[in-house]
């Protein structure tokens, strides 16, 4: 399946006692989630990023399956994580790569309904960052994320998209680029008039933004 997903939460726009309240966590945690915190051993993470982690995998991996069911309804609870290793070092220093380096990132599995998914997450003092992809491995999905002195929504659209652009102008042989929306909301790369084959996703929150994009084909052709 060609699309990607990401999200990320920056950590000090959450409200943390609200975030610990069980009425409002429920709503993004399965009981099994719930119940899997303390007996798994993941007390290492505090409960709240624990719950943040989970929510920008699950809005990571609907918006990877919303690119071809356009009809699908974000149901947190519906997706399941599981299987959550957590690295040995958790502070990364990258803010921009294709794949990840497996010491600093978080890996889980995800459910819904009879797919599969897998996630890769970063987590530091300021912010979580997760991608979501259809296969365990991410050596073709780039990424970056950048801090912002702003977090008025329109210029973090606006810097996002020229984030990913100074990042794509490297790497396909093609000009004339641009973002657009399908009638879904999905972002598109088009090149003129015509959407490319190039899946993007882009996300913001608080002082933070960040993208993700799969360029298996166009890399390796623009590469010979």
């Amino acid at each position: 399946m060609n699309s990607t997903g990401n999200d990320i939460v920056s950590l000090n726009a959450v409200n943390i006692p609200r975030t610990l309240q069980p009425r409002f966590y429920s709503k993004i945690l399965c009981a099994t989630e719930i119940a899997v915190y303390s007996e798994a051993g993941l007390t290492q993470i505090p409960f709240e990023r624990y719950v943040w982690l989970l929510w920008s995998i699950k809005e990571s991996a609907y918006k990877f399956l919303q690119r071809h069911n356009p009809g699908l309804v974000f149901s947190p609870t519906k997706f399941i994580v599981t299987g959550l290793y957590i690295p040995a070092t958790n502070s990364p220093a990258l803010m921009e790569g294709a794949g990840f380096e497996d010491e600093q990132v978080y890996k889980s599995t995800i459910t819904f309904a009879s797919k599969t998914l897998y996630s890769r997450s970063l987590i530091n003092e300021d912010f979580i960052f997760s991608i979501v992809n259809h296969e365990d491995h991410f050596e073709n999905i780039f990424w970056g994320i950048r801090s912002m002195d702003s977090s008025e929504p329109a210029r973090q659209s606006a810097d996002v998209r020229s984030f990913l652009m100074d990042k794509l102008n490297g790497l396909v042989p093609y000009n004339n680029l641009s973002i657009s929306k399908d009638q879904h909301g999905c972002p598109m790369l088009m090149r003129g008039t015509q959407e490319l084959n190039i899946p993007v996703s882009l996300t913001h929150h608080g002082y933070y933004v960040a993208y993700s994009c799969r360029l298996h084909e166009i890399v390796h052709s623009y590469s010979h």
